[in-house]
């Protein structure tokens, strides 16, 4: 019951270690804009299972600390933005409302974020009609006419953007619009997205977009607008260092009065390669486990077989149960050929096919966020040791 150990998709670790650089970078970029100074915003990228999810939720924390008003969506395959974006802004303009001196600005932008609400083309198909039919955004005003609702995303999202920063200007707070899986967001949704944000930092309204996403995401991003290298700083994770490794595993058992041996932590390091889910994975396990403290290597050896076997099962095994049987073949080949980004050419090449033949297979893959381009030609898991773990699976 006392473990303290949480390997779960997107839940906070008892100890975010190794992040410190991209906090303070975040911080910096509250204090700027806060300040009226002009600042891009920000933009995680990294691998499945790195910490990016926990790392937004982290940041949104610190927003709502410095009394901003905050939003999120995650973002999914060909679902437009709009509505969730709707959402995630009316969340956050009633977090400021309770500030703000003049109620009938708040309604003003709350018609105005109706209209938005509204104004996007209806999902085609019965059911989806059925849907939208009874989808209301929550907003007891009459949505207004005339701003933010000509049903073109990127005039109507630039609109309400300059408009719900208009209102966090008049309480001297920013809002912060957090966005998930932003690798998924449609390729129209994505242009207008940066459309909004490109127009935000010409005039200085203290509206910022915080994305989370794939290790591709500055490319979607760059294909929808050329200036968007210049819109966003980014900030790429990766597996945490031995020193952090060791940070994450002691400071939560050290809370409960426990420790691992110097023999114990090589061990833990070398089987989850610094990964931060694959830290709390195995040592959860290890936890359970151990039958006193000091954790030492021989409890180690002992719990790697449940642990991978827990991994293989909810962590591997579900993601390649998603593919299809010519999927799956893609994915093997790519294994067999190594952990690194490899060239489709030598894909095709392990699997006696043409390359064009595979297309259908590799964006499928892209697709279900199992692999992605990693540069023009060449493919990579989104999953590490994915590729470790196909080779140990009977063909």
């Amino acid at each position: 019951m006392r473990n303290p150990y949480a390997p779960g998709a997107g839940q906070r670790p008892p100890e975010l270690a190794g992040r410190d650089r991209e906090l303070r970078q975040f911080e910096v970029v509250l204090e700027r804009v806060a300040r009226g100074r002009p600042e891009r915003s920000m933009i995680i990228t990294g691998l499945r299972g790195v910490g990016k999810t926990v790392l937004l939720n982290a940041f949104r924390s610190m927003a709502i600390q410095k009394l901003w008003g905050t939003g999120k969506i995650e973002a999914r395959p060909d679902q437009s933005i709009r509505r969730p974006v709707a959402s995630a802004l009316h969340m956050a303009v009633r977090e400021l409302a309770p500030r703000h001196r003049a109620p009938d600005r708040i309604e003003a932008f709350l018609g105005v974020l109706k209209a938005f609400a509204q104004a996007g083309p209806e999902p085609s198909g019965a059911k989806a009609k059925a849907r939208a039919h009874r989808w209301q955004p929550g907003i007891d005003v009459p949505a207004s006419r005339g701003r933010a609702d000509s049903g073109d995303l990127e005039i109507d999202l630039t609109e309400l953007f300059v408009d719900a920063a208009s209102v966090a200007t008049d309480v001297g707070a920013g809002i912060a619009l957090f966005v998930d899986e932003m690798q998924d967001v449609p390729a129209d949704d994505v242009s207008a997205l940066c459309a909004a944000c490109h127009e935000l930092s010409q005039i200085g309204g203290p509206l910022i977009v915080v994305g989370a996403g794939l290790p591709h995401l500055p490319a979607v991003l760059s294909a929808s607008k050329s200036y968007s290298e210049r819109l966003f700083r980014y900030a790429r994770i990766d597996r945490l260092d031995r020193e952090s490794a060791d940070v994450a595993l002691l400071a939560p058992a050290e809370r409960e009065e426990v420790t691992f041996t110097k023999d114990a932590l090589d061990a833990l390091y070398g089987a989850a390669d610094g990964y931060p889910y694959f830290v709390q994975a195995y040592a959860k396990v290890v936890w359970d486990v151990a039958p006193d403290t000091p954790i030492t290597a021989e409890d180690i050896r002992v719990a790697a077989p449940e642990a991978e076997s827990e991994l293989a099962v909810g962590f591997f095994g579900s993601r390649y149960e998603r593919a299809t049987p010519a999927e799956r073949d893609y994915m093997r080949a790519m294994a067999v050929l190594g952990d690194d980004p490899v060239p489709t050419a030598a894909v095709a090449d392990e699997l006696g096919r043409k390359p064009s033949s595979l297309s259908p297979a590799r964006d499928g893959l892209i697709k279900k966020g199992l692999i992605y381009s990693a540069e023009r030609g060449m493919v990579a898991f989104t999953v590490p040791h994915f590729g470790k773990y196909l080779r140990s699976q009977p063909a």
